[in-house]
């Protein structure tokens, strides 16, 4: 059990935010071929820009960052998505041209089917099947 003596007032995931190397590129690969939304786009700063993409309905969303002063791009993201049919996404995202596994692995319970694919930068994500 938590000590709410010492726990914050978090309660969930806002944004997770990923290094690109080509904002504009980013939200083709995230809106064109995953389907997200995009919710935010403004500029700030000297010239830097927010940009946010999320699935429909998604609470959490994911922000399309450029990489801080020698921070690579493609670093091992690990981000899960989740999905209730993953071979219908799996098809798709391979119809869409992304990098994508050649197919779902199956493990067998009580491990979920589950798929790998990656980003024009060559960070990885993971969606997994939950009913």
């Amino acid at each position: 059990m938590t000590d709410t003596a010492t726990s914050t007032q978090i309660t969930q995931i806002g944004t997770v935010m990923v290094p690109v190397s080509d904002q504009d590129r980013a939200i083709e690969f995230y809106v064109e071929k995953l389907g997200f939304e995009k919710r935010t786009d403004i500029p700030f700063g000297h010239g830097d820009r927010w940009v946010e993409v999320a699935p429909a309905h998604a609470a959490t969303t994911v922000a399309l960052v450029p990489p801080r002063e020698g921070e690579p791009v493609g670093i091992e993201t690990r981000i899960g998505f989740t999905t209730t049919d993953v071979d219908a996404d799996h098809a798709r995202l391979q119809a869409h041209g992304v990098d994508v596994d050649d197919a779902v692995m199956r493990m067998g319970d009580p491990v979920p089917p589950m798929v790998f694919f990656r980003d024009p930068d060559g960070n990885r994500y993971m969606i997994v099947e939950r009913t």
